[in-house]
């Protein structure tokens, strides 16, 4: 693949992070990128586009943006092709059923962290980050050696 853009003119300038974004959102669009591949490296697209490692990020930003790419830890940047579903860490997952549950007022107590665990067949830490959400978010609050509440302290 060249560096050159649609012009024939080589990527070079100001703002050329929107152009970068450009030409990988005509790659993923046309199927060079199908959805659920893993993207190349910065360092590999720095290298084919000619720019620094932090010109590339920026482009890449626009385009998780747009949803049509995350970043997943261990893995790099997998093209999702802009459909709704994003991938999402256990925890966030967790703490959106809770969510979802507290607002429909199907929930009349805080489940234990052994209940939460068993329910999502998670770890102890993913269900605590889950809990800590909530807790960030004035859903629900902890009292030291009573456990987790609903609601505000």
């Amino acid at each position: 693949m060249s560096t050159a853009d649609d012009e024939g003119t080589w990527l070079t300038g100001n703002r050329v992070y929107p152009r970068i974004a450009a030409r990988l959102r005509t790659r993923i669009s046309t199927g060079v990128y199908p959805t659920d591949t893993i993207l190349p490296s910065e360092a590999e697209l720095a290298r084919e586009f000619r720019v620094a490692r932090n010109t590339v990020r920026r482009g890449l930003a626009l385009l998780e943006d747009e949803g049509l790419i995350v970043t997943v830890p261990s893995k790099g940047r997998v093209v999702t092709g802009g459909r709704d579903e994003s991938t999402s860490y256990r925890y966030e997952v967790i703490a959106g059923d809770l969510r979802d549950a507290i607002q429909r007022g199907e929930l009349a107590e805080v489940p234990s962290e052994l209940t939460l665990r068993r329910r999502y067949s998670a770890s102890r830490n993913t269900v605590r980050r889950a809990l800590a959400v909530l807790e960030q978010e004035g859903r629900i609050h902890a009292r030291q050696g009573r456990g987790r509440f609903l609601g505000q302290k």
